[in-house]
């Protein structure tokens, strides 16, 4: 069954869901706050764009054309659904493809910034995946690998452009070197810790540059939740709320 939602708070942007699907999450969301867009950036894409959370998101920064890639077909259609009830088929355009080799379709070098909120978790036969074939593929990388989202977007990016990734700290150092292998420099980095009273972060926001030299600014620590197991400050902001 599929219902419509706001979009966090942001009232005038409305999400379509399905409750048997990936629900769009707060690492999308972070992800999206995360971006840095120019005056002079003219071409986004996001890859694996599930039900568009990302593209939705990233109209409140930017008048950019913005595309976003999503294998699944029944998933493409919630975000093409979403995109068409918020009046952005001028700005976003939704493709149902895969994300090895959409450069062929779309373009190569000519993106200005590529974002990606990926399956987390490598896929092997005894990989505890759900019978859900949607959350299988959204969680686990059964159908692409972090290597082949790098490859590709590389491919996508003009040189010096921006490639924006959420993912695992337990897989940093993974990140690191394939980014270093195809040719990216880190840029910027920041760790997500689930409360202000972790000491460990769960997940890492990366800026990485195409054919740039690293030169890391680690920023300050990002916290979901205060002590009251609450929205901290800073979150609630991000998610217009108050």
């Amino acid at each position: 069954m599929e219902n419509i939602h706001e979009l966090l708070g942001y009232k005038k942007i409305k999400i379509i869901q399905r409750d048997d699907m990936l629900r769009f999450s707060l690492d999308s969301t972070l992800l999206a706050d995360f971006v840095t867009i120019s005056k002079n950036t003219r071409k986004i894409i996001d890859l694996g764009t599930g039900n568009g959370p990302i593209p939705l998101f990233l109209t409140l920064k930017t008048k950019a054309k913005i595309y976003g890639i999503e294998i699944q077909k029944d998933v493409f259609e919630l975000a093409k659904k979403s995109v068409e009830i918020n009046g952005f088929t001028d700005q976003i355009e939704i493709i149902n493809a895969d994300i090895k080799g959409i450069y062929k379709l779309v373009g190569a070098n000519i993106f200005d910034i590529v974002t990606c909120n990926p399956p987390y978790f490598k896929y092997i036969e005894t990989s505890n995946t759900n019978k859900n074939d949607y959350l299988t593929i959204a969680r686990h990388e059964v159908l692409i690998t972090l290597e082949d989202i790098i490859i590709e977007s590389k491919k996508l990016l003009g040189d010096g452009g921006r490639f924006y990734l959420v993912h695992r700290c337990e897989r940093l150092p993974e990140i690191i070197e394939t980014l270093a292998k195809h040719g990216f420099g880190i840029k910027r980095m920041r760790f997500v810790h689930s409360k202000t009273t972790d000491e460990k972060a769960f997940l890492v926001l990366i800026e990485a540059r195409k054919n740039k030299k690293a030169n890391v600014e680690i920023l300050k620590p990002l916290f979901v939740y205060n002590s009251d197991a609450d929205y901290t400050e800073e979150v609630k902001k991000i998610f217009n709320r108050k």
